[in-house]
């Protein structure tokens, strides 16, 4: 798969999103990323009906440069490989306050689940189509 990131969800910065030391705090970008991984899979037809869907098995986050209040983020994802039974997403943040500076960099694994089955379940074939499919298409927004 190509350097992609598809799938852009754009985030307020909330004034609770602060700690302590007058900038975003780290959980925050945990759930910036699942935000955003939801956006994505929600595109890609994995999440929504049936017993196959999502499971975290890894987050890597690299924090480039600290976010404050007021801001607005964009967090754009894709699909950097698809194994057997997982996929790894590749995440940037960029910042509206930064003028585009990025301020987040992410990494995930994700397993594909069969809820029903209690147990890991091959990426199918239509998945696959539909990730490589929207790696060709032109980012956007959701």
């Amino acid at each position: 798969m190509s350097g992609v990131l598809p799938v852009t969800t754009e985030l307020s910065v909330l004034w609770g999103d602060m700690d302590a030391l007058g900038h975003v705090n780290n959980a925050v970008y945990a759930r910036w990323l699942e935000q955003a991984r939801i956006a994505y899979f929600e595109r890609v037809g994995l999440i929504g009906g049936g017993t196959v869907g999502p499971i975290l098995a890894r987050q890597a986050i690299d924090f480039v440069e600290p976010v404050t209040y007021p801001d607005r983020v964009a967090v754009s994802v894709g699909v950097s490989r698809i194994g057997t039974t997982s996929l790894t997403l590749d995440y940037v943040a960029t910042s509206q306050a930064k003028h585009g500076a990025v301020v987040m960099k992410a990494q995930s694994v994700i397993v594909v689940f069969d809820y029903a089955a209690g147990t890991k379940t091959p990426v199918s074939t239509e998945l696959r189509a539909r990730i490589e499919g929207l790696a060709c298409t032109t980012p956007t927004a959701s």
